[in-house]
């Protein structure tokens, strides 16, 4: 007679004991770490929301992000209004917002061009993208992924020059919507060509949401053999509600960088279907509940989603913002 699987955990001590050793090696590694969390709703979140906020609204959303304890906050992108035109106001949101000492707020260049655009308007952080999968970086760069980190070079060149620090996004880094499962040894190849060319940090993007904490492990067993863990984060987007556990998983191999977004905003233009980054909201809590500090006041955060939200009419995407009931409900 088969046995389901919920009552062969049961049966079996071995399975039991085993997942909760797991679950306790992960507490006791993790418990009074500090992760640092990079809020890319401003950017990343609104890019692909189908209402245009004004600036104005922008500029409130970052400078209210600012005062929940957030360190890094991903404020504008300076890419084409053609084809982004959310982000078409770049320069007036980056002057205007009020820079906090000890935050620093990126913003994202894809080419030499926009990086100019991008020093003019008073950035001193920015980060550059490429994708592991050829298919995805030609919708979304109109080249293949080896060229696409050649378009980077004066950037980074550019940006060594002026004292600009450079953060590097690898998108579709375990599937892809035009070419299905991506191998780990692809994603090497874009992860070490960022670090060779200086990027401090590079964070690895699950773009559509596809991945498992099974197809992160098979990633990130050959990412962390090829650059530090400390030069690693995450940006898992939650389309099949994986997020959490995907974030999870990077903790075991010691990446101590996530990305989130405000109330689980947005998702990519280029990758139809893929539903928005891991909600901020979420991530704090777990983290929080592990005993992990992150520096940021959860109440704070929850009422920074709720004004985005009403800005933009619709309702929070993050499951705890839904069911905040007061700062107590932190402590359980």
């Amino acid at each position: 007679m088969l046995i389901p699987r919920f009552l062969a955990h049961k049966c079996n001590p071995l399975i039991r004991c085993t997942a909760a050793g797991t679950a306790s090696r992960l507490m006791s590694q993790v418990s009074g770490d500090q992760v640092r969390i990079v809020e890319v709703g401003p950017r990343d979140g609104l890019q692909n929301e189908p209402k245009l906020l004004p600036a104005a609204i922008k500029i409130e959303l970052i400078d209210r992000l600012s005062e929940t304890g957030l360190q890094t906050i991903e404020a504008t992108s300076f890419v084409s209004a053609k084809w982004v035109p959310q982000m078409g106001d770049n320069s007036e949101v980056l002057r205007a917002i009020r820079r906090v000492p000890g935050i620093s707020y990126p913003v994202l260049t894809p080419n030499l061009k926009g990086f100019e655009s991008a020093l003019a308007a008073g950035a001193d952080e920015v980060a550059v993208f490429g994708a592991a999968s050829d298919a995805f970086s030609l919708k979304n760069v109109n080249c293949d992924a080896a060229a696409a980190i050649e378009r980077f070079k004066p950037v980074l060149a550019a940006a060594n020059k002026h004292g600009v620090r450079v953060r590097g996004y690898v998108s579709t880094v375990v599937g892809c919507p035009y070419e299905g499962a991506v191998a780990p040894k692809a994603v090497v190849k874009v992860v070490e060509a960022l670090n060779d060319m200086g990027c401090y940090e590079i964070s690895l993007g699950d773009t559509i949401g596809v991945g498992t904490p099974g197809s992160m492990r098979r990633m990130l067993d050959e990412v962390t053999r090829a650059v530090p863990a400390e030069k690693l984060a995450v940006h898992c987007h939650d389309t099949y509600g994986q997020a959490l556990s995907n974030i999870l998983t990077s903790l075991e191999y010691g990446i101590r960088v996530v990305d989130a977004s405000v109330s689980g905003l947005g998702g990519c233009p280029y990758a139809r279907g893929a539903s928005g980054n891991a909600a901020t909201e979420d991530v704090v809590y777990m983290l929080h509940g592990m005993g992990i500090n992150t520096g940021v006041q959860l109440d704070k955060l929850i009422e920074v989603g709720r004004f985005i939200c009403g800005e933009l009419g619709r309702s929070s995407e993050s499951k705890v913002n839904r069911a905040w009931k007061g700062p107590q409900a932190e402590k359980v």
